[in-house]
């Protein structure tokens, strides 16, 4: 293959100079190794993935080009014919090993996520858990969703009906910043387990973590080449992944999921897109206070609020409105911002600069326009570059692009409310539709109320995690939130091809030939469908 001229650069490593940014386990013979696991096949110019704590540099990885996607799907599908051979409870081996390496190695993994992502140290090891978590429940399932299964036969008695499903062959993954580690594996693992090969494009800057997964799933015995990664910018890539796989996932915004969606539909290939969300809060006149200021300060202001399930409103009935407020505010402003890698910090920073920019944009809207700011909005650069205030504003309206624009940031805003019915209408006023929570002391109430909200997951009394922790339900948005779902018995189907074998014992299935053979297998078919009808175990 025709490779650029030139001398090619050191990836993984950094350039050399004094570092103010402990990097914890995270060494420069690690990411040399992770860089090597990149599926490029010549010299390429080289990109910084810089660490949001300080904007120093953490390493450099190769821009790979569109032939270097080629290769890697060619690469995949022949790994990929074997491995559908593979024993179930050997894929199945792979995937344990990988569940207990990861557990072993958490604290390397959380270093490299929060050097990456700037993320505090506990909404680091949301990721750990949450992987580990998807990768149990998977492990132990999947065969049994799998395994073929008898259907209704079209001739009881005298024919059979199975159900197979087979892998469609080799899925891309197109992967965001916010959660580098679980987004990079969490649609991956029912994937492998169906029989599947897989290619992913991890966002530039969260693109180690990415490695890092990949070098674990090595270890653990997966085969070279069956899983790859490539590195560089989604516009480059993108549309020379989903040109080539059979099959598209896609977690990332509104825009670029219309963009995928598209392609995918002139290639006839199935996709799957998580997109954004503008998630409400509601908080009844019933509801535990307590519980519910914990609930919503965790679910604003996880990861620097950029969070695809996080709440960025919050509605509260007028009786308890103050009451919350007050709570709220007092707990939002005792959170600790920090750069560093221990467990001290509840907040960490924004990932990239482009990101802060949009959270001083929107906030400094909101405020011209006539919203108050109750605690927060301010940057702190004296803690790092990308830093900012967890932040809480009323009196947000609808031309304010705060009110309906998705912030991804620690901002949230706050309204109250008289009747369920304005609730649910007030949750429901946006194009998105991806989570919701609910807090009250009527579970079974607030539960039915829920079914009332257009979004894929609203949890009750509690705060987003325990949505995406029910691996065994569906997960996904409803309108521009997006389309399919991962989680589930659908997010494992997702990657297979269902095939129906019907096999006939009896008289072949066909009219004889002649008007009067015809009429009369007419009406000796009609007097078995009445028959049917009347049986209540036929479906």
């Amino acid at each position: 293959m025709e490779t650029m001229p030139g001398k090619a650069p050191t990836y993984g490593r950094a350039p050399q100079s004094p570092r103010r940014t402990p990097t914890g386990r995270v060494s420069e013979a690690l990411l040399d190794r992770l860089a090597s696991r990149i599926a490029t096949q010549g010299i390429r110019d080289a990109f910084e993935v810089r660490i949001p704590f300080t904007g120093e540099t953490l390493g450099l990885l190769p821009a790979c080009a569109p032939e270097d996607v080629r290769h890697a799907v060619r690469t995949a599908r022949e790994e990929q014919l074997r491995w559908a051979r593979t024993r179930y409870e050997e894929r199945a081996k792979i995937l344990l090993r990988f569940h207990d390496l990861l557990l072993d190695r958490q604290e390397e993994a959380m270093d490299l996520i929060q050097l990456e992502s700037g993320k505090a140290r506990r909404h680091a090891f949301e990721e750990v858990i949450g992987t580990a978590n998807t990768v149990r429940y998977y492990v132990n399932v999947a065969e049994r969703i799998l395994r073929p299964r008898k259907r209704q036969p079209p001739l009881p008695g005298i024919s059979t009906t199975w159900q197979y499903h087979h892998p469609v062959g080799v899925v891309g993954f197109i992967a965001p910043w916010n959660f580098p580690l679980l987004l990079a594996v969490d649609d991956l693992v029912p994937c492998l387990l169906a029989g599947n090969g897989a290619v992913l494009k991890p966002d530039e800057q969260t693109s180690f973590s990415a490695l890092w997964a990949l070098d674990l799933l090595l270890e653990a015995g997966l085969p070279f080449g069956l899983f790859s990664i490539v590195t560089g910018s989604g516009p480059a890539l993108g549309p020379a992944l989903v040109e080539e796989v059979d099959y598209i996932c896609l977690t990332g915004s509104a825009a670029t999921g219309r963009i995928v969606g598209r392609q995918a539909g002139e290639r006839l290939i199935g996709c799957s897109l998580e997109l954004g969300g503008k998630n409400p809060m509601i908080v009844r006149a019933d509801a535990d206070l307590d519980r519910a200021v914990k609930g919503a300060v965790w679910g604003c202001f996880t990861g620097a609020g950029q969070v695809c399930m996080g709440i960025e409103r919050i509605y509260v009935h007028r009786n308890v409105y103050e009451p919350f407020v007050e709570r709220f505010v007092r707990q939002t402003r005792q959170l600790r911002l920090s750069a560093s890698l221990d467990w001290g910090a509840d907040v960490g920073s924004l990932t990239t600069e482009r990101q802060l920019r949009k959270v001083v944009e929107m906030v400094d809207d909101a405020v011209q326009k006539g919203a108050r700011v109750l605690c927060g909005g301010r940057r702190r650069e004296d803690i790092g570059p990308y830093f900012y205030e967890p932040t809480v504003l009323e009196g947000v309206t609808p031309e304010m692009r705060l009110h309906s624009e998705e912030v991804f940031g620690p901002v949230v805003w706050i309204d109250a409310f008289l009747t369920d019915e304005e609730a649910v209408q007030k949750a429901n006023q946006t194009p998105y539709g991806l989570a919701a929570a609910i807090y009250s002391a009527d579970v079974e109430s607030a539960r039915n109320l829920a079914t009332w909200i257009r979004a894929g997951t609203v949890t009750v009394n509690d705060a987003y995690p325990l949505g995406w922790g029910a691996v065994d339900a569906p997960m996904g948005g409803m309108k521009t939130s997006g389309v399919g779902r991962r989680h589930g018995e659908e997010g494992l189907r997702r990657f297979t091809q269902a095939q129906t074998v019907v096999d006939n014992r009896g008289p072949l299935f066909a009219p004889p030939a002649g008007e009067a053979g015809a009429r009369r297998f007419a009406r000796v078919m009609t007097g078995l469908l009445r028959t049917w009808r009347r049986i209540p175990f036929l479906p």
